[in-house]
């Protein structure tokens, strides 16, 4: 059978009603990659017109939380795999060398133990990644590459039709932009916004503090953003943190 059709024949066998809209479409694409590819989990991301890192869509829980951590500290092998283009291969020890600060936080809070970042081709809403992660170092040596990269393209030509056989606009993008976890990071920007306006710093200085505080309280900046806009936090506190 060819990754092809072992990529679709893992698509249709994902049947939860919980999953049927095309806002889920990335999640569905997610867990049909960790079982083509016989790995624990994946994820998906991509960078958009912005230049914002942007989560579609994962196999599980404990995936979408690996990304939300990478996130936090901003670093990690799916951020310079976007950012180089290249694919980024990462057993622990390499994790521990290279991501040191996102390696102590994944260890401690996921069972991964080693991934795999794979830029996609770039789609209608930006340029894509691929997750693969791994809870033993020993797995990576099984992955099959070649297989990987299909698969990352059937991924890419999946997303791209669903875009071009529906109706969106540009503001708001496919509707697998409107997912909950896509939807989760855009909190992000509302609250850099917020900040910037509050505290008269520019968006990157914004996003820092939201790291920092983050970190320091254990959080995730996804976590962090959603408290503030909540009001549970204020800017003051971040600046004080």
């Amino acid at each position: 059978m060819t990754i092809a059709r072992r990529f679709e024949a893992a698509f249709d066998e994902i049947t939860d009603p919980d999953l049927i809209g095309p806002e889920l479409l990335p999640v569905r694409l997610a867990r049909a990659c960790a079982r083509t590819l016989g790995v624990d989990d994946a994820g998906l991301s991509l960078v958009d017109a912005a230049q914002q890192l942007v989560p579609l869509g994962a196999s599980s829980e404990v995936a979408e939380v690996a990304e939300r951590l990478q996130f936090t500290v901003g670093s990690g092998p799916c951020m310079t795999a976007q950012e180089a283009r290249q694919p980024v291969f990462a057993v622990e020890d390499d994790l521990r060398r290279r991501w040191p600060v996102f390696t102590e936080l994944l260890v401690g809070s996921t069972p991964f133990r080693a991934v795999v970042a794979l830029p996609l081709q770039p789609a209608l809403a930006g340029a894509g990644a691929i997750d693969l992660y791994f809870r033993s170092s020993a797995e990576v040596l099984d992955l099959d590459v070649f297989d990987a990269l299909a698969v990352g393209e059937l991924v890419t030509s999946s997303l791209s039709d669903a875009a071009v056989w529906s109706v969106w606009s540009p503001a708001e993008g496919p509707e697998w932009l409107q997912g909950p976890t896509p939807q989760r990071r855009a909190a992000v920007w509302e609250a850099m916004g917020k900040l910037s306006v509050d505290l008269e710093v520019r968006a990157a200085a914004a996003l820092a503090l939201l790291r920092a505080y983050a970190y320091g309280a254990g959080r995730t900046v996804d976590d962090v953003a959603g408290e503030l806009l909540a009001g549970h936090l204020r800017a003051a506190d971040l600046q004080g943190g």
